[in-house]
């Protein structure tokens, strides 16, 4: 699933291609949105929040989430697409560009008014103007018994991480992924590592991972190899993807020393 980085860069795309720029084209290729036509409507600015991505009109929010398998691809007037066309669920066009979202997980057109009701459940956005670290670390610290693994996942605690980068920060932070929000030495500091990690992912070079997708992999930093573990609770298991961690530099919580791989 894309995470905030990529959803952050796909706004920047939408803006540029589209912001400050009239309609000349809605499709909405999804039943409830069908008959909809925002030709002649300008684009008054493109946003995300976490995972979310948002193409506002005066009159209206479009609100969109790419879950799995969703992109936005932006093309030349008349270019072909890149995708197969049965996989577009909204075409937006301008005089000079068409933007193609393919395969998103969900459309959705709301008022204006309206907009925050797709976000009001979430936590801090970690690529917001207004990111509010305090708050984040609440929230988390809300939950004491769960796994850091586990409450970094929920966008209710912070928007914007996913499997990729809880990974990641678990493993900067040399925390198993597995410790309960209670034991975390300094969840303050995992807040901002956090916010670090996905910052720099957003606007500097592509991410290079550091655990995520390395099972068996040497640790970059002891040459121990990586492992790859489900975490899993009452609420996430059905949704749980692996964690990627080192069992020597991220010893299990109780150990104290190297688990066992």
């Amino acid at each position: 699933m894309p995470e905030g980085d990529v959803v952050y860069r796909t706004a920047e795309r939408l803006r540029d291609a589209l912001a400050g720029k009239t309609l000349t084209r809605s499709n909405f290729r999804v039943p409830r949105y069908a008959t909809l036509d925002l030709r002649g409507q300008r684009v008054d600015s493109v946003g995300s929040y976490g995972k979310h991505l948002f193409v506002r009109t005066p009159s209206v929010s479009i609100h969109t989430h790419l879950k799995m398998e969703g992109e936005w691809r932006v093309f030349r007037p008349g270019q072909r697409w890149t995708k197969p066309g049965f996989t577009a669920r909204l075409v937006l066009s301008a005089e000079d560009a068409e933007a193609v979202g393919f395969a998103l997980g969900q459309v959705e057109v709301l008022r204006r008014a309206d907009e925050h009701t797709a976000i009001d459940h979430l936590g801090p956005d970690l690529l917001g103007p207004d990111w509010d670290a305090a708050e984040a670390t609440r929230r988390l610290a809300a939950h004491p018994d769960r796994p850091i693994g586990l409450a970094l996942l929920d966008q209710r605690n912070l928007a914007g991480i996913g499997n990729i980068y809880r990974s990641e920060v678990c493993f900067l932070c040399r925390v198993h992924p597995a410790t309960p929000v209670a034991e975390i030495a300094d969840l303050p500091e995992l807040v901002a590592e956090a916010h670090r990690v996905l910052d720099e992912a957003a606007h500097g070079r592509p991410w290079r991972p550091l655990a995520y997708g390395r099972n068996r992999q040497p640790c970059r930093r002891c040459g121990t190899g990586l492992v790859v573990r489900l975490l899993g609770d009452d609420t996430a298991a059905r949704s749980e993807r692996g964690i990627y961690f080192c069992p020597r530099c991220q010893p299990e919580p109780g150990r104290g020393g190297t688990s066992p791989a």
